[in-house]
């Protein structure tokens, strides 16, 4: 009886012990389970409008930086191209025209001066500066045109995953309307909620530990990158009658806020794989020096 009373009360320290180291570690290190996975989110957005004739990408795949993600049918663009060229051809023609007739006229006076009054030869020089102006304006509408049909080719501006993707062979797309979500593939972080009482003294640099939900047994290490600035206000939006809302509470029940700070991953596992969204719980190792390369 005595020993099992003995081995009863040891495990019972133990355990009030580990409680107790535990609950100090808490007190020394921020801790929360209140973080999740965040990357860049790029929004793919078409610069010209048109049907989508050719898309080689799918949902939930991953691109380089360069890849064709769709392409828009350029026969209208390449139609406009021509046309432009065309029009740059007659503008070109017309200041030559301009400059041939103002070469004569000039000349002429020249050889038998009061022949050509100076508002004519003033007339023939602005006619060629009109010509000049127009084959810059056709010159800039050819290369607005360059520019439009290199447009009807959409390519990813850096390596990532196609997430959500909506569009199929024939779909319209709009110039300047988003369409297609691409994760960049090396700006993930993670952003970890603190109690605003908890990180008074936290600085960018300390070590954090980061465990996800996903992979329980991998905690991986990582750095205070930054600390938020602000949140969002709740109180004080405008209501009915343009007059402000704020919600009741209790005067000896005050919670503290949720403060974003940004934790940067040191190495990432080839086994894990992160995606946005995905829930992490963020531990600041305080007992850890800073790094002061």
């Amino acid at each position: 009886m005595i020993k099992r009373f003995s081995i009863t009360t040891c495990l019972l320290l133990l355990a009030v012990t580990a409680i107790g180291w535990k609950y100090q570690q808490y007190l020394h290190n921020p801790w929360t389970r209140d973080g999740q996975i965040r990357a860049q989110i790029i929004q793919v957005t078409p610069r010209v409008t048109g049907p989508i004739i050719n898309l080689p990408i799918s949902d939930n795949s991953e691109v380089k930086a360069g890849d064709v993600l769709f392409e828009i049918d350029p026969r209208t663009y390449k139609a406009a191209l021509a046309k432009s060229k065309a029009s740059l051809v007659q503008a070109q023609a017309q200041l030559n025209k301009a400059q041939d007739e103002a070469k004569r006229g000039h000349s002429l006076s020249r050889r038998q001066p009061g022949s050509i009054s100076q508002l004519t030869l003033s007339q023939l020089n602005n006619a060629v500066e009109s010509a000049q102006a127009g084959v810059m304006v056709a010159k800039a509408a050819r290369e607005e045109a360059e520019l439009n049909l290199g447009f009807t080719k959409v390519t990813a501006p850096v390596d990532g995953f196609i997430t959500n993707l909506t569009l199929r062979v024939g779909s319209q797309v709009v110039a300047n309307q988003p369409v297609v979500a691409l994760v960049d593939k090396n700006s993930f972080w993670i952003e970890g909620f603190f109690k605003e009482t908890d990180i008074q003294d936290v600085t960018p640099g300390e070590q954090a530990v980061v465990t996800l939900m996903a992979y329980r047994n991998q905690p991986l290490q990582g750095r205070v990158d930054s600390i938020g600035y602000g949140i969002a206000h709740q109180d004080g939006s405008t209501g009915v009658s343009l007059l402000p809302n704020v919600n009741p509470n209790f005067q000896w029940i005050r919670l503290a806020q949720r403060i974003p700070v940004r934790i940067t991953l040191d190495d990432l596992p080839e086994t894990i794989q992160l995606r946005v969204g995905a829930t992490a719980s963020v531990m600041i190792n305080k007992s850890q020096p800073q790094d002061t390369q």
